[in-house]
């Protein structure tokens, strides 16, 4: 029954594939500089391999069969001998699909969708816009996709990445390129740039971390390691992925112990995983107080909660603990992070999310109800205590990047949501210098600022200086949805002052400026001063 089911999803799925058809790109710019997309973790497709005939399956992401394909393919234990992650099923390997030039795993994650879901969009509305500006695949943009559940310093994975670089500086004729990475994959550059800085430095021009969580995401993970996580929300996560399945999985991965809290670092507070206790005093009274654990301290919770944590696969019964050995592995990575320096030569931008609740502490339990098991923490649902940030990774975090960034821009935005941002879109146009240079451009309010009139006199006689002052400029700004930000109405501001000399001399100014609404998202300002100034010689 398994068996002809399997078949049947299969059919449909190339079915699904044989009816969508790629449309042609209308522009090309050859002009530019290339460009690779590098996403965070669950970003790119991923296939499972048959080692007895060769067939591959994709394995993340899809909806048709995904928990069980999920179950028997992905699923994994943790080698330390080799620090890599390997899949239960001896029969299968795990691999990226390359198609696109590396675009296809990481444009939408379930290409076989009839309908289009926001949650397996990843770089596709980014990829869209960039081809209308004239990049195309293969010649000017490119795509990295890897094994998100491996170590991001896995030296597979460097190897992977430095023959991409390779190819692409070679594809461009010589040319440096972009980087724009998302989320962890902003850690795995960053590991690359550490342990191969020369090649970073030989290859790339200009690196744009997206909401990266370069000192961790540390409510997120937290709650993951105890109760797991969920990719997509709402109705579509009845045929996806259970959060119980996907606990088993990433508790084996090392690149989730990289996104813990970095203890090192000087938070503004502390994060901390909070327990409700029941506790017996001295006094021969129980108490319930609220014990609060910092990420070093918070280990020792992780391990007793999840001390019996089992799986059973193809018969056999597997012990999943908190996994001391990958802990191990993943601060070596923090020590080679916390020791990275930007090569000469090569620029970096920080694009971070902003207005989203973010956790940041976890609590369980209440005064009512406090835990009485540790281990009782993996059915218990967490309450939040959150800051500003993308909903995943902190302001806090994603800003401590530790280079002498050219900008550092934040956009309200939720975590995976800000790659389809217009603000995003028009900062990396910005940037790349991917159309006609503005240099009047304000990344960080998104708005242009153009200069259209510039008038200033000056007069001086028996004593008496008067200079008068008038500037005009054009301010563009456009909402997510194109339209105007400006009201209706027109604003007017002054400002006086004076001052009296020590030697009864005397200056007065005064300035008035005038805020014009317009169509088509303008604005016209017109500042007007004159400034007097009387030498009492």
């Amino acid at each position: 029954m398994t068996m002809l089911l399997d078949d049947v999803l299969q059919s449909i799925e190339l079915w699904l594939r044989l009816i969508k058809k790629p449309q042609p790109q209308t522009f090309v710019n050859p002009n530019l500089d290339p460009v690779l997309l590098v996403p965070g973790v669950g970003g790119s497709i991923l296939n499972a391999v048959n080692e007895t005939d060769g067939s591959q399956e994709r394995v993340w992401v899809r909806f048709l069969s995904a928990e069980y394909k999920f179950k028997t393919k992905l699923w994994s234990r943790y080698d330390p001998s080799t620090g890599k992650t390997v899949t239960m099923d001896p029969k299968s390997t795990i691999v990226v699909p390359e198609d696109r030039h590396g675009l296809y795993a990481i444009d939408v994650l379930d290409p076989d969708l009839v309908i289009g879901s926001e949650g397996v969009y990843y770089f596709h509305d980014m990829i869209v816009q960039m081809q209308k500006w004239g990049y195309q695949e293969g010649n000017t943009l490119f795509g990295f996709g890897y094994d998100f559940r491996q170590s991001n310093r896995l030296q597979e994975t460097m190897d992977r990445f430095a023959e991409k670089l390779e190819l692409i500086y070679n594809a461009a004729g010589g040319k440096k390129l972009n980087l724009i990475s998302h989320s962890m994959g902003g850690l795995l550059v960053k590991c690359f740039m550490c342990l191969h800085s020369d090649n970073f430095e030989k290859y790339v021009k200009n690196w744009i971390a997206i909401a990266a969580p370069f000192q961790g995401a540390p409510g997120c993970i937290s709650s993951t390691f105890l109760n797991g996580m969920s990719f997509v929300e709402g109705w579509e996560q009845n045929f996806f992925i259970s959060k119980w399945s996907m606990h088993q999985l990433l508790i084996e991965c090392p690149s989730i112990y990289e996104l813990m809290a970095c203890p090192n670092f000087d938070w503004q507070h502390i994060p901390l995983l909070e327990l409700w206790r029941e506790r017996l005093h001295s006094d021969g009274k129980s108490h319930v107080i609220l014990e609060s654990y910092p990420p070093c301290e918070s280990v020792e919770i992780f391990k007793q909660a999840l001390v019996n944590n089992k799986v059973s696969y193809d018969g056999e019964e597997f012990s999943l603990p908190f996994n001391t050995e990958i802990l191990e592995w993943a601060n070596k990575t923090r020590e080679i992070l916390s020791s990275a320096k930007l090569p000469p030569g090569v620029k970096f931008y920080n694009v971070y999310g902003t207005s989203q609740a973010t956790p940041h502490s976890i609590c369980y339990g209440n005064a009512d109800k406090p835990v009485s098991d540790l281990q009782d923490l993996r059915y218990l649902e967490a309450r939040y205590v959150c800051v500003d940030g993308d909903g995943t990774v902190p302001v806090e975090s994603a800003k401590a990047d530790g280079f002498d960034a050219e900008e550092r821009v934040g956009i309200p935005g939720e975590h995976r949501g800000i790659l389809c941002e217009p603000h995003l879109f028009r900062i990396l146009k910005h940037w790349l210098n991917a159309g006609d240079p503005d240099p009047f451009y304000n990344p960080i309010n998104d708005y242009v600022i153009l200069p259209t009139a510039f008038e200033m006199e000056r007069h001086k006689e028996k004593g008496v200086e008067v200079t008068s002052l008038k500037e005009e400029w054009e301010i563009i700004s456009n909402d997510q949805n194109g339209q105007s930000n400006t009201d209706n109405k027109m604003s007017l501001s002054s400002i006086s002052v004076s001052q009296e000399g020590a030697d009864k001399s005397h200056s007065e100014a005064h300035a008035t400026v005038f805020v014009h609404p317009g169509n088509d998202g303008k604005q016209h300002i017109e500042l007007n001063a004159l400034a007097v100034s009387i030498d009492a010689s």
